[in-house]
């Protein structure tokens, strides 16, 4: 058994993985404001505490944990949507825990997991998005994900798609993720609807769902979707002429939108790069394995 463990902006989960790549137990916490302003003890305790009660109940061989940003040698070298830099993840917790502890980016865990198990599963060319708090991503070629070495790359989510335009966390202007991630489309919709962020996204796909030609805010939900698939299928497009994927894999938090989204990406794709020959079977589909894909691809 392993453990693995996914770090978000805004919520920690942890689980323990067989050799199958089965989550046979997991718990979750979403992170409140107070934990974020001490954002690495928060991490820390959490990650420490149930990992040394899960191994009390199973033999543990190792900790995998998935985390947004740049990792090297289980040193975390920024991650500007958790807030934390320059920091020894690995060693605060082999402090506490004595069992190797390996460190990776969250989208590249997540994309290794569908990859392995999942929707990208078979495929040869491949790309995975995962759309959250940011934009994370990976490409697979023959199967294999493409790495560059010691350092991430494929950085997807700070592609600039708009010259001079909103300030990322990078410190660059006009990223991918500030017009794409699903944070800035429920951001979005909050503002359309005069709500705050005590409204959730369960609640958001509420309003979206139930609204209907006529309703007061219709229009404005429906201008908000729009806007939110050009600048995702932009993105998209980018990608489809660099890598000329099989399949794009879609994880994160959309996956629970995919009603509203799928189907107008896909058009909005086919609009914006017309099928040539070699492209007529691409597809684009949502993750299989949900919020579970970076727990299980951070064991992997």
């Amino acid at each position: 058994m392993k453990i693995g463990i996914d770090i978000g902006g805004s919520h920690i989960g942890i689980g323990i993985v067989d050799k199958n790549g089965k989550i046979v137990e997991k718990i979750e916490k979403r992170l409140t404001v107070v934990e974020k302003k001490n954002i690495k003890k928060s991490i820390e305790e959490y990650i420490v505490s149930n990992s040394l009660e899960f191994m009390k109940k199973y033999k543990i061989q190792s900790i995998g944990i998935a985390m947004p940003g740049t990792a090297i040698d289980g040193v975390v070298l920024s991650s500007g949507n958790v807030g934390i830099k320059n920091y020894n993840l690995k060693d605060k917790i082999q402090e506490k825990i004595d069992l190797p502890i390996t460190i990776r980016n969250d989208a590249k865990c997540a994309a290794i997991a569908e990859n392995t198990y999942g929707v990208l599963k078979g495929y040869d060319r491949s790309i995975f998005l995962t759309l959250g708090t940011g934009i994370g991503g990976a490409a697979f070629i023959d199967g294999k994900l493409l790495t560059a070495g010691n350092i991430p790359g494929y950085e997807f989510g700070h592609m600039v798609i708009q010259k001079d335009g909103i300030e990322c966390t990078c410190g660059r202007k006009g990223c991918f993720e500030r017009y794409a991630s699903m944070k800035v489309f429920k951001n979005n919709l909050r503002n359309v609807l005069g709500v705050d962020d005590t409204t959730r996204g369960e609640e958001l796909l509420k309003i979206i769902r139930d609204s209907k030609p006529g309703d007061k805010d219709y229009e404005e939900i429906q201008n908000t979707i729009d806007d939110f698939i050009d600048n995702l299928s932009l993105g998209l497009v980018n990608l489809i002429n660099i890598f000329e994927p099989q399949i794009i894999g879609i994880g994160g938090s959309f996956i629970h939108f995919e009603d509203v989204f799928l189907e107008k990406l896909r058009e909005k794709v086919r609009m914006e790069n017309p099928v040539k020959a070699e492209r007529k079977d691409f597809v684009i589909r949502t993750a299989v394995l949900g919020n579970d894909a970076g727990i299980i691809g951070a064991t992997l």
